[in-house]
Formats: C-alpha cells, structure tokens, sequence
C-alpha cells in the first residue's frame, strides 16, 4: 500500500463540474463494454492533464479518450435474463457484452458471486447486493456541481491543484470524465472529485458495503496505484477504497479497521488496463471481501467479523485530493455508486 501521508502543494477548490441526470443503469450491473473501434485509443499519455470541461458529448480536437463505449448494432446489451452462446449470465441477468475479459467469456461459470458471496452452479444468474444505495453518480449532467443522484445529497466539487482538471468524453448514450493523464514529471497537475464534508450514511460500520466504478485505463497509463473511489485514509482513519494497482493495472479493494490494523485487500487476478471499458465492484459480505470484474468473481480474502469503518473523511473519486502524493487515476470513470447494508 502507498503511505496517504499528504504532500503540500497549492489546492484550488472550483465548482466547475455536472449536473447528473437519473442513471438507468443498475448499481451493479456491468456495463456494455465493446471494444473500440480501431484507432480509438490513443496512446499512452493521451489523457489531457490540462484543459476545462468541454460541453456535454463533446471531445476536444486532442481526444485523449474518443467515443468508446458506443454499443454496435453487434453488440447490444440483451434484453435481462438473456443467456449468452456460452451460458453466461451477467448480474443484471444480460450476457456479457464485447470487453468483458477473455477468461470470463471462456469459463463463465467459474467466478460466479451471490449477494451472499457464495458461488452458484453452473448457468445460475449472480444476484446484485442487498441493501441501499447511498450515493451514485453517472456524469452525465450539463452545468453546476456534480449531483448525487442517489437522492442522499452527496454532491461533488472539484479539487485540483498545479492545473489539474477533468474533462466529459463520450460514454455509451452519456458521458464519463477523464482524469489527468500519468505524469512523471516533478510537478503534475492533481485533481479528485470529493464530498463538501463527511456524511455517517456512507460509513458502513460493521454492515456489508458494496462499491464500485466503470473504468477505462489504457496499458500506458497505468501505474504504482491509481485510486477509484475511497472514504478514509488507511494510516490516519478507517477506510474502504476501490483502487487500480501496478504495471498490470489489476484492480484491489481495500478495507482498513477505524482501530487501524493490518491493511485487509482483496485484489483481482486480470487487469482492466486495456484500453476497453470495464465495470469493477469491491463487495464485504460478513466476514469476506471480494473483487468483481464484469460481473465475474477475480479475487477475494477474509477480513473480520468485527471489522468496522466510521470516519470523519470526504468520499473522493479519482484520487485522494489535490496533493502531490494523490494516487491520481489516469484514466476515465462512469457510473460512481456505493451501496451499504
């Protein structure tokens, strides 16, 4: 894990952000995710680290990340409870669509999770988490801050600092936000998108949450730890953190005790650095804690019964803050949401 000690740079705060329409899309339910057409993904570094929020659905002349996600005649999602040629059933009950990782589309069956966190035989649909979603966010609004569409209030403002921004690239039928691109430089622009204040309805306590973010992450973006979405910090406070680790852009979840033992993580056996969309999920059931990549199990360990997560903390996307040590992601993210219960 890398320290969240903060560096110091200077912090601008900007209201610059969407507004976010109703998001059709289940809480857990993997997106569509075709591979983009040929030449689509730049590369590495295509990512603007500069540059405003251009209007909805536009991409700026640069494109660092262009109209992928679009779903081909080819492509489309069924209709739920449809089965794919192999059997597959995705967790909202569609089959697994372009993108999805080979080793998914080969063995559907292995991997399966239940609301429970118990594997289902084989042809079995996975159930989505029970409880209630506490905060939700698919960047898809016109103008103002970024609203939660959970109802919950959770509005996001942007924090930046050395010209860091976010700019709207097209999603499917809306639309993402793309982060800073992987800097090396001494200096590099940061940005996150995090909560006014702290709000004890997105602490779970000792309840299960669930987590989770559509990326899209090119092979030369990656890098040591690129943070989802997280609440806490783990050698200051308690935690729960969806992030993506290393070269091989695995994603991790991590969950951190407020009495601050051992670090406990969860991380996935593929990686989500292709330059493909893909939905990942962070699940606690009781004692377990599981990774899932487009609907399919990729990574689980054991965490206690009595592991409990309450802090005083902002939720962030993108990154921990502004700071020179952010943990900056450096590549797109859609359809933010947290689930707890």
């Amino acid at each position: 894990m890398r320290s969240c000690k903060f560096g110091t740079s200077l912090v601008a705060v900007s209201a610059a952000a969407v507004a976010a329409v109703a998001n059709p899309l289940p809480a857990h339910a993997p997106i569509a995710a075709p591979r983009p057409a040929a030449g689509a993904i730049p590369a590495a570094g295509a990512v603007a680290a500069t540059g405003a929020i251009p209007a909805a659905g536009a991409v700026p002349a640069t494109g660092a990340i262009p109209a992928a996600g679009a779903v081909p005649a080819t492509g489309a999602i069924p209709a739920a409870g449809a089965v794919a040629a192999t059997g597959a059933i995705s967790a909202n009950g569609a089959s697994p669509a372009a993108g999805v990782d080979s080793a998914a589309r080969a063995n559907p069956v292995a991997g399966r999770v239940s609301a429970s966190g118990a594997g289902h035989a084989a042809g079995a649909k996975a159930v989505d988490a029970p409880g209630t979603i506490v905060a939700r966010y698919a960047f898809n609004g016109r103008a103002g801050s970024i609203i939660d569409e959970s109802g919950r209030g959770h509005t996001l403002r942007i924090i930046s600092g050395h010209g860091g921004t976010v700019r709207r690239v097209v999603h499917g039928q809306g639309s993402a936000l793309a982060f800073p691109g992987r800097c090396t430089g001494r200096v590099c622009p940061h940005v996150a998108l995090q909560t006014a204040s702290s709000s004890g309805d997105l602490n779970p306590g000792t309840r299960n949450i669930a987590f989770g973010a559509d990326v899209l992450l090119t092979p030369g973006q990656t890098s040591k730890g690129q943070n989802v979405v997280q609440k806490g910090y783990s050698t200051t406070s308690s935690q729960w953190k969806l992030q993506i680790d290393g070269a091989a852009g695995r994603p991790s979840c991590v969950l951190v005790d407020d009495r601050r033992p051992p670090i406990r993580m969860a991380t996935s056996s593929v990686s989500v650095a292709d330059g493909r969309w893909h939905s990942v999920e962070c699940r606690r059931v009781g004692t377990s804690l599981f990774v899932i990549v487009n609907g399919f199990l990729r990574g689980r360990t054991t965490v206690p019964a009595g592991l409990s997560i309450a802090n005083n903390r902002p939720m962030s996307i993108g990154g921990k803050g502004a700071y020179a040590d952010n943990d900056q992601f450096n590549g797109a993210l859609d359809n933010v949401w947290v689930r707890i219960g």
